[in-house]
């Protein structure tokens, strides 16, 4: 497996291979970048890796990813509208996707049949204040954007042939008052949904209709640990669930920790595990396609936490600390594609 960091005061992508067996990292790659690196995104064919630079020119760096070995390769840098907090990739691997916490807007472009994304953009949407993350569904037919600012997610139509999303019906599902939904993520057997809320430090459980494209909430549990007793500000960040479903993470800042649940694949609720200290400022992280290993950065500390997942009990056991680059803020990890699919 490949390990991508986005480092973003070095301004460099730290490519690592990761031993499926042990979980034992090495560095193989670094890669430079012309400014500060924030969010990752990978093509569905795991042929292209994308990165948004988020100091001025803001831009989208495309990468052909190596199936031997998992390195970069440059091929195009091109302006996007506005810092983008984050960016995703259609299931069809055609558009990328931003959102623009700053800019208070999103944007669709395309990805031509080589890989590389197109300066000129499909769609500029304004949206409610500070938008933080945007994913379409498992069937690709609708999309969503959470507004921390609006206390909101955003429900769009997406035409996947043209790559344009237009409100749906209703256009928002609401949030607690001074929630502040931040990334969001789909449970592997779709009919779940779930959020991290950054303000308040929390998760909230949706339940998905794939055929309206809508959200239903069915509850929210707290992500800070029962003896944290700061009043706040509070920073829940990243959120993702294992490939098997039965277990959801999501990193808190201000205590340092990443939460654990159990998902109860039946209603979407959600279970406490437990918290576990982690690095410091925990802005993101990921778990291995094969759902063994969970891999967590740190912007404050510079480095990254590797933990075995407990198969039965969902509990992270720490297995080795690694150094990062300065301020590492985005992590994906993939199997590489077959030699097939970079013909």
């Amino acid at each position: 497996m490949v390990v991508y960091v986005s480092n973003a005061d070095s301004a460099e992508i730290y490519v690592m291979h990761l031993d499926g067996a042990t979980g034992a990292a090495t560095l193989e790659q670094q890669v430079p970048l012309p400014g500060t690196v924030g969010p990752l995104a990978i093509s569905p064919n795991r042929r292209f890796l994308y990165a948004a630079l988020r100091s001025q020119p803001f831009s989208a760096a495309s990468f052909a990813i190596d199936p031997a070995n998992g390195r970069l390769r440059l091929m195009s840098t091109v302006p996007l509208p506005d810092n983008m907090a984050y960016v995703s990739v259609d299931r069809t691997g055609r558009f990328l996707l931003g959102a623009s916490y700053s800019g208070n807007q999103i944007s669709i472009h395309p990805i031509d049949a080589h890989g590389l994304v197109d300066a000129q953009p499909v769609q500029v949407t304004p949206t409610p204040p500070r938008p933080h993350s945007i994913l379409t569904d498992p069937a690709n037919r609708h999309l969503f954007v959470p507004s921390l600012g609006g206390d909101l997610i955003l429900q769009f139509r997406f035409d996947q042939a043209t790559g344009r999303a237009t409100p749906n019906v209703p256009a928002s599902v609401a949030a607690r008052a001074g929630a502040g939904p931040r990334h969001f993520t789909f449970h592997p057997r779709h009919r779940f949904a779930y959020c991290t809320n950054e303000l308040d430090a929390s998760v909230t459980s949706y339940r998905y209709n794939a055929t309206t494209g809508t959200l239903a909430p069915i509850g929210t549990e707290t992500l800070l640990p029962p003896d944290f007793h700061a009043t706040g500000p509070f920073a829940a960040a990243d959120i993702h669930v294992t490939p098997n479903g039965r277990y959801l993470y999501a990193t808190e800042r201000a205590s340092h920790t990443i939460g654990a649940f159990q998902v109860d694949e039946q209603d979407g609720s959600l279970a406490p595990i437990g918290h576990s200290p982690t690095e410091q400022q925990p802005r993101g992280f990921n778990i291995d396609p094969r759902g063994r290993f969970l891999l967590a950065v740190g912007q404050k500390s510079n480095s990254m936490s590797l933990y075995a997942i407990g198969e039965t009990t969902g509990a992270l056991a720490l297995q080795q600390q690694y150094p990062m680059g300065r301020a590492p803020h985005w992590v994906e990890i993939i199997d590489l594609p077959s030699p097939e699919a970079a013909v």
